[in-house]
């Protein structure tokens, strides 16, 4: 598998930004190793906040929140999905799957970092990816909030914004991830925090994993994903593990997309469930401290 490292100075000086790097091997699935990079802030013996990022974003999305949430006790853990931010980026389309990236991080999160008690939350592909290491292994898990995501199964018609996208994603010549990201945001953003988004794709090269992503959510039944979301789903169903859903006013992809959970998922009943009024649908740049505080909350009431 051929991969290509993004120079560590593009990563200088990006705005509210000044957290140290760390990173993990995991194996490529082809006899290679991958380098993975992630955010390691707080108390190192506190239980983990683990915070996945989508597409095409990356941790820096959740800079906002880390300090907060930090200074609340905890430990927080913010890795950047393969393909995206300052972890490696394999050069082909063909070389992602759904499957790859759950495994990539499975070994990342469980087998290296060995993270229990966790408390999850994953917006976009974050919770696509995270509530699957949440099915395969619940009882490393203490609670999950969710904020614009699913897991969905390829049943039902997909939104016309999400088929747009899709679209876009796969005809565009050019693949702007910091326009991208703004466009997804309700408050306008900075051209310096645009460019940050930017900072780990030098050139298009580099965003084999962010042009593909779209194409990986399963939208019909048949897909090669399908069967693995259906039996996540079966395990999801049985759980007590307290979930919060914390979705944004103002996203078009995934509006709704809590409803699943608060009718399936034992441990979404009776819970505080909230709506994050004023945020598209990266949710973290618009009202990132409101979101911080729903999870530094929910920890302590649960």
């Amino acid at each position: 598998m051929e991969t290509l490292r993004t120079p560590d100075d593009r990563f200088e000086n990006l705005p509210d930004f000044e957290f140290a790097p760390h990173y993990v091997e995991v194996d490529d699935g082809e006899g290679g190793s991958l380098r993975i990079h992630y955010l390691d802030e707080g108390p190192s013996d506190a239980a983990p906040v683990l915070l996945m990022h989508g597409e095409p974003s990356w941790c820096y999305l959740y800079r906002k929140m880390v300090p907060i949430i930090a200074a609340a006790g905890h430990r927080v853990i913010a890795p950047d999905l393969v393909g995206f931010g300052r972890s490696d980026k394999p050069t082909r389309q063909s070389d992602y799957t759904y499957a790859r990236h759950v495994e990539w991080m499975r070994q990342a999160l469980f087998d290296v970092l060995d993270l229990r008690n966790i408390t999850f939350f994953g917006q976009d592909w974050g919770g696509l990816v995270g509530l699957r290491l949440l099915a395969a292994e619940p009882d490393r898990y203490s609670r999950v909030v969710l904020g614009n995501t699913g897991l969905p199964t390829g049943h039902g018609k997909a939104s016309e914004a999400f088929l747009a996208w899709q679209k876009f994603a796969s005809e565009t010549k050019d693949f702007p991830v910091g326009a991208i990201v703004s466009g997804g945001t309700a408050d306008k953003l900075s051209p310096e925090v645009i460019a940050a988004y930017d900072a780990p794709f030098p050139d298009d090269t580099y965003k084999a994993g962010a042009r593909i992503f779209p194409a990986l959510v399963p939208s019909s039944p048949d897909d090669p994903a399908t069967p693995d979301n259906e039996a996540a789903w079966a395990v999801l169903e049985t759980l007590s593990t307290p979930m919060l859903l914390a979705y944004s006013d103002s996203d078009p992809i995934t509006k709704g997309g809590d409803a699943p959970f608060r009718a399936k998922v034992p441990g979404a009943q009776g819970q505080p469930h909230t709506t994050i009024e004023g945020g598209g649908h990266f949710l973290q740049e618009d009202r990132g401290p409101e979101l911080a505080a729903v999870i530094v909350d929910f920890i302590a009431s649960t």
